[in-house]
């Protein structure tokens, strides 16, 4: 029983174009993995990625925190590669560091984690693929 609504494709147009920090949660260093293509692609086309995982030390060149609250300076966007049911606890540490845009990636949703984050008026996206999103909208 979901009731998750995204913004508009233009909304998130916008998000896109006045991002610049992506904090990537669930960033594997394994260049085969899904979560490596997408944020290889998105810092490619500009955005500072900020690898999440605490058991690798660094991807993409980036040196890697092992969670958000070890992160220096605003985030834009926090981007999760984490299964549906991690989403939640993801939510809780975003609420606590003040970034703007929490995005599931494609195939995860959690209607009680959409609910946590709406309640305290933060922009959600859930079950999109950012880069998808990035050159739909460019």
């Amino acid at each position: 029983m979901m009731n998750i609504t995204n913004p508009s494709r233009e909304e998130i147009g916008k998000i896109l174009k006045n991002s610049k920090r992506i904090a990537v949660v669930g960033l594997s260093d394994n260049p085969q993995r899904t979560s490596y293509m997408v944020s290889k692609a998105m810092q490619n086309a500009g955005y500072e990625i900020i690898p999440v995982n605490p058991v690798v030390d660094e991807v993409l060149g980036v040196k890697a925190v092992s969670s958000l609250k070890e992160i220096e300076g605003h985030v834009d966007i926090v981007n999760v590669f984490r299964r549906s049911e991690y989403l939640y606890e993801v939510a809780k540490e975003f609420s606590e560091i003040d970034a703007d845009v929490f995005w599931a990636q494609l195939g995860l949703e959690d209607d009680k984690t959409f609910r946590f984050l709406k309640e305290k008026d933060y922009t959600v996206i859930m079950d999109r693929c950012i880069k998808v999103e990035h050159a739909l909208t460019k």
